[in-house]
C-alpha cells in the first residue's frame, strides 16, 4: 500500500525535475530515491516518471497519479488539524467565500457576532472573484458564499438566495481621451484602450472576465482597490460595479461613459452547500437574513 511518504517523494521529485535535486532536499543519496521511485512504479505498474540525462519528467500517468495523490495529501492535513482541533475540544471550521464584488466592510460585524456566539467553530474568511467563488463550494474549500455571480451548475446538494442584481458602471479617468466625449462610445473607440479586469481566482473551471472587446490588451488587477487607482491614473477603461464607483463618480475623480453596446445587470446569490449543514452555518445563514437584507447590506 503507497504511504504518505511515497506520495510526498513522487511529489517532491515531480517538483524539482531529478532524482538527485530531489535527494538534496530529503537528505538522501540519489540511488535511494531512485530505487524507491521504482519501487513504487512496479507496484503501481505504470511509469510514472521519464528517465533523461539529468533529469526526469513526468508521464500522462504520472501527471494524473501527481494530481491526485497531492490532493490526497492536502486530505489527509486536513484530517489531521481537524483531528488535534477536535482533540483540544474545537469544531471543524466554517468556510465562508466573498466574491470581491461586495462590500466587505459587513464581514467584521458577522466575524465579531460570530465569535460571540460560537465559542468552539473557527471561521474561514476567504476572498475569491468570479467562478472561483464557484470553484470554492463545488472542491469544498467553502460552505457558504457570499456573492456567487453567473451560476456554474456543480454536482452537490447546493442552495441559493437571491441577492438581487450587480449594477456595473463602465469608467474612464477624469484626464483620459474618452473622458470628454458626450455620446455613447463605440467598441472601436474603446478597443484602442487596456481593459481593466481582475484575474477570477478558479483554477480548474473556466475563467471569466468583467469585459474584455475581440483583440483588445488586459490590464489584470488582483482587487477594486488597484482597479480604481489604474482608472484613475488613466491607464485603461472598464466596468466597476456601481456600488464600489458611484463615490469616485460623485467626487469627478472616475468619469461614468454609456456605449453602444453596453453590459446588463449580473444575478448575484447566496450559495451553500447544505450536505455540511451545521447549527453555525443555520446561525449564518439566519444571520444574513432574506434577499432584501442581502442585498442592503453587500451591494448598495
Amino acid at each position: 500500500m503507497l504511504s504518505e511518504q511515497s506520495l510526498q517523494l513522487i511529489d517532491m521529485v515531480a517538483r524539482v525535475g531529478s532524482f538527485t535535486a530531489a535527494a538534496n532536499k530529503l537528505h538522501k543519496v540519489p540511488s535511494a530515491v531512485s530505487y524507491a521511485i521504482k519501487q513504487i512504479e512496479e507496484e503501481l505498474g505504470v511509469v510514472l516518471f521519464e528517465r533523461h540525462h539529468r533529469s526526469v519528467s513526468l508521464t500522462p500517468a504520472g501527471e494524473h497519479f501527481v494530481k491526485q495523490s497531492r490532493a490526497l495529501l492536502t486530505d489527509i492535513d486536513s484530517m489531521r488539524a481537524d483531528t488535534i482541533r477536535v482533540a483540544n475540544g474545537w469544531q471543524p471550521t466554517l468556510s465562508i467565500a466573498l466574491d470581491n464584488i461586495v462590500r466587505a466592510d459587513k464581514i467584521s460585524n458577522l466575524i465579531a457576532d460570530f465569535y460571540r456566539t460560537f465559542d468552539n467553530v473557527e471561521l474561514i474568511i476567504r476572498i475569491e472573484v468570479f467562478n472561483g467563488v464557484w470553484e470554492s463550494i463545488a472542491t469544498g474549500r467553502s460552505d457558504i458564499a457570499i456573492g456567487a455571480t453567473t451560476a456554474i451548475p456543480v454536482g452537490g446538494d447546493y442552495h441559493f438566495r437571491d441577492m438581487g442584481e450587480i449594477e456595473w458602471c463602465f469608467l474612464v479617468g477624469k484626464n483620459h481621451p474618452l473622458a470628454d466625449i458626450d455620446r455613447p462610445l463605440t467598441d472601436d473607440e474603446l478597443r484602442q484602450y487596456p481593459s481593466i479586469c481582475l484575474e477570477d481566482t478558479s483554477r480548474e473551471i473556466p475563467k471569466r472576465m468583467t469585459w474584455l472587446l475581440e483583440n483588445q490588451r488586459r490590464l489584470v488587477v488582483p482587487d477594486w482597490i488597484r482597479a480604481i487607482n489604474c482608472f484613475r491614473e488613466g491607464l485603461g477603461v472598464g466596468y466597476m460595479p456601481a456600488h464600489f464607483a458611484f463615490p469616485f463618480i460623485k467626487t469627478g475623480a472616475l468619469i461614468e461613459k454609456q456605449l453602444e453596446r453596453p453590459n446588463k445587470k449580473s444575478p448575484c446569490c447566496l450559495a451553500w452547500n447544505a450536505t455540511n449543514k451545521s447549527p453555525a452555518m443555520a446561525w449564518v445563514l439566519d444571520y444574513l437574513g432574506d434577499s432584501e437584507k442581502l442585498h442592503k447590506d453587500w451591494l448598495d
